[in-house]
């Protein structure tokens, strides 16, 4: 029986197991989580306020129902069992480990206290373990969000959004009880590119638009270019997200607004200000201008530089790869190398057994939908290689965990009711376990009672 270790149970992870039982009904699968809950950025990703796309949990069920799937979760396989390990005991191991940290942005102040990753706000209002520890400062008057991607439009609209309609979600009380105390009343977005390289989508634009006590102002003319209307021509996404932008510009029909959004473009940050204890006092940007061809203009520096004064700062430029142990790396990308999703080495040699998809193999970007692809690709790549690689030795999992508590599939079903049951008592979608210790005395205080 064909046996596949697959590290990760993200969206990709799980679209393997789909596909991987698709073609092998018969076969077994083994997934492996770092952290004692399932479904990766689905989970620890996507806004509180956005349910209806974390309704793919559902699926991600049903794949998990098959009687040869088995989860293991809370088990950090680099650090509780080694890949090494890993690979002698499956015939195949599919790597869906994501992107795990952040782009920099290389500037002077960049690591002060207030500049904070996009990806820490995130986790910590999604209640992701890593990040529960953090604190961030909204007692500013002023926020300023560096990126104009999808990521950088959910924090702009969690720091804007009347705070009752988030308490709703499954946002964390951490989250909530700091926003209500939020003093932000201005939330730049700033872009190095001009509004027809926008990396949000229209559908993203509009909901800040209905934000109540929100307005949205555009600081930037809305003069294209010859390559940017062609760009404009080529692309149905750009024009959307440019006839929402005139729109924005037209209207600025709360005349005294809570909450004011400001769109910024052909701008980059060049400096972080300090004052003498290291805590944020604003932004330096410069003026940027287009060059190239329709398609791959790049931003260049100009000479004009302005000030944000600010008390915090997110980056939201986009996610990197980390090297997993013993397991080939490109440096330059930040992914994983690969033919086809069997990972090789920078010479192109084929690396045993081992696989790999979603953003480790092709870097950030897409929808979850697109690992799904990405996902078939890779799984059809392993069992066709299959025939190739040596049979492992029979070694059964728990065995090899036997001194490391783990998380099954059955547990987190026990964990996924209890949080939603605890969410009802405070009127809210889900009440999210946001620990292993925590994880662990639900379950022990569960097969007590």
């Amino acid at each position: 029986m064909t046996r596949i270790a697959i590290i990760g149970s993200g969206p990709s992870g799980f679209y393997a197991a789909q596909e991987f039982f698709k073609k092998e009904p018969d076969g077994y699968i083994d997934m492996f989580e770092r952290l004692p809950t399932p479904f990766g950025l689905l989970r620890g990703g996507v806004a509180p306020d956005h349910q209806q796309m974390k309704t793919l949990s559902k699926l991600y069920d049903r794949i998990a129902s098959h009687p040869n799937f088995r989860f293991f979760g809370h088990v950090h396989v680099g650090k509780d069992v080694s890949i090494d390990t890993i690979r002698r005991h499956y015939h195949a191991v599919i790597l869906a480990v994501g992107a795990e940290t952040d782009r920099r942005l290389g500037i002077p102040g960049d690591d002060c206290v207030g500049s904070h990753t996009a990806t820490e706000f995130v986790g910590w209002y999604n209640g992701h373990p890593d990040y529960q520890s953090r604190v961030f400062n909204l007692n500013a008057s002023v926020a300023v969000v560096i990126g104009q991607g999808n990521v950088a439009v959910d924090v702009v609209r969690i720091l804007a959004k009347p705070v009752d309609d988030l308490a709703k979600t499954d946002i964390t009380d951490t989250a909530i009880s700091a926003l209500r105390q939020s003093r932000i009343t201005d939330i730049y977005m700033i872009g190095r590119r001009g509004p027809a390289q926008a990396a949000f989508t229209e559908l993203e634009l509009t909901e800040l638009g209905k934000l109540a006590g929100v307005t949205v102002v555009v600081h930037d003319d809305l003069v294209l270019s010859d390559a940017d209307s062609m760009e404009m021509a080529a692309s149905s996404k750009v024009r959307k997200n440019i006839t929402q932008l005139e729109m924005f510009k037209a209207s600025s029909s709360i005349k005294t607004p809570q909450k004011t959004i400001h769109l910024m473009f052909y701008s980059s940050p060049t400096r972080i200000h300090t004052d003498a204890n290291g805590h944020i006092t604003g932004i330096q940007c410069t003026k940027t201008a287009l060059m190239g061809e329709a398609g791959s203009q790049k931003a260049i520096l100009t000479s004009e530089t302005y000030d944000i004064p600010c008390g915090i700062v997110f980056r939201s430029i986009g996610y990197r790869g980390v090297p997993l142990d013993g397991v080939p790396f490109n440096e330059a990308t930040h992914t994983i190398p690969h033919k086809n999703g069997h990972v090789c080495d920078q010479n192109g040699q084929l690396f045993g057994n081992v696989f790999v998809t979603g953003w480790i193999k092709r870097g950030p970007s897409g929808v979850i939908g697109t690992n799904r692809s990405d996902s078939i690709e890779t799984v059809t790549t392993c069992l066709a290689a299959l025939p190739t690689l040596p049979d492992p030795h029979p070694l059964d999992t728990p065995s090899l965990l036997a001194n490391h508590r783990y998380v099954s599939y059955a547990d987190w079903q026990k964990l996924d009711a209890y949080e939603q049951s605890e969410g009802i008592k405070k009127g809210k979608v889900r009440d999210k376990v946001t620990s292993a210790k925590e994880a662990f005395a639900v379950l022990d205080n569960h097969s007590h009672s």
